[in-house]
């Protein structure tokens, strides 16, 4: 570690001695400022902070040992190296010290003596100054970590909330712009999938809650990772029923179609699963209702526990051809039938009454989807 480029500031009122020690320390390198006065060396030091400071007792003014002591007093100096130049008396030296001195020289000096001390102090300071600014990059560098943790915890909280009725790929796009305006009460045209499972009712009454519990979990698992993989928005699960819906918060121009293939691959999965139950002695089937139509959607509850809710007739609409359809039926509108032509083979069921909904509903029945058009 170099020393000397150190800067050192020779406190003295006596112009022979300033001369001496900058004719000892210039050639060496080191940049000699000096100061005529404790109260000159105290002014000096507010505004900026030397290496060492070379400090005479005897001076007009404060002394040099009050110097020191004011030196050490302040924040800014008060691990500053100081070298008093004392007389040869062992009072002096001991003064100097309780004085807050890290070393001596005496009078006369010898000027290896004098160039050893200053040295070694320098590098002492050289290396607490290291140490200081490392703390400060480090101070700044966990304040840094501190608010990317911040951060990163109130976004995966986001996430986390998001998620609830998002799939994760939509939920990772709408953190990654930062735009959550869809959250807020808008209108928009959606396609609403609405499913629950046939005979669950008189199956819930009758079997263990446990057992009850664990044909739900299988259920919802498969719809859950159907949904998310045709990137749904998913409104609610409600024991057996579930509410999915396209075309909001992201746009969806094949929201039909996606509900219709999402639809027949519930029903394939739901199928599996239904035969297992049919050996534990569960006899349940699956049926799902699709509408398209216009809904009033945002965040609705309250703090700590919000929804992303879609209120409208579409969904009810949905919800009551779910109830109408059979065990492996889907039923849909003719909006949906029309929006999901290229995919979807149906066959009309002709107008029907649903509860709730003033005029009948042409309905159809999706028998699947035609292989020679979905074929890749």
């Amino acid at each position: 570690m170099r020393t000397d480029d150190a800067v050192i500031l020779v406190v003295d009122d006596l112009p022979q001695n300033v001369k001496l020690m900058d004719a000892v320390l210039s050639p060496r390198g080191f940049v000699v400022h000096t100061a005529t006065s404790g109260e000159e060396a105290l002014t000096w030091l507010s505004t900026r902070v030397p290496d060492l400071v070379l400090l005479d007792i005897l001076m007009p003014g404060i002394d040099g040992y009050e110097t020191c002591r004011q030196i050490r007093a302040n924040e800014a100096t008060s691990y500053l190296p100081v070298v008093m130049v004392t007389a040869s008396g062992q009072e002096q030296k001991l003064r100097a010290i309780e004085a807050g001195a890290d070393d001596f020289v005496t009078k006369p000096f010898e000027q290896a003596e004098l160039l050893a001390r200053v040295r070694s102090l320098v590098r002492v300071k050289r290396y607490h100054d290291t140490i200081e600014r490392q703390a400060a990059e480090l101070a700044d560098w966990n304040r840094e970590l501190e608010a990317k943790v911040a951060a990163q915890v109130t976004e995966l909280e986001r996430v986390g909330r998001l998620r609830r009725f998002l799939s994760p790929q939509v939920a990772g796009l709408v953190v990654e712009s930062g735009d959550d305006t869809f959250l807020e009460s808008h209108r928009s045209e959606i396609t609403a999938v609405y499913c629950d499972l046939r005979g669950f009712t008189s199956f819930a009454e009758t079997a263990e809650p446990e057992e009850v519990m664990s044909v739900l979990r299988e259920y919802h698992e498969a719809l859950g990772d159907l949904v998310f993989r045709f990137e749904g928005t998913l409104e609610h699960f409600a024991g057996d029923g579930l509410l999915v819906f396209f075309n909001d918060p992201i746009p969806c121009p094949d929201a039909p179609e996606r509900a219709v293939r999402m639809a027949v691959a519930m029903r394939g999965r739901v199928a599996e699963l239904a035969d297992g139950w049919k050996r534990r002695g569960h006899e349940l089937g699956f049926g799902v209702g699709i509408a398209q139509g216009y809904a009033t959607l945002g965040r609705v509850g309250f703090e700590g526990r919000y929804d992303y809710a879609a209120i409208g007739t579409v969904t009810n609409l949905s919800a009551r051809l779910s109830g109408m359809a059979a065990a492996g039926q889907i039923l849909v509108t003719q909006r949906v039938v029309t929006g999901a032509s290229e995919v979807a083979v149906t066959r009309s069921l002709g107008p029907m009454e649903l509860r709730g909904i003033t005029r009948p509903v042409e309905v159809f029945d999706v028998l699947g989807l035609d292989a020679a058009r979905t074929a890749p």
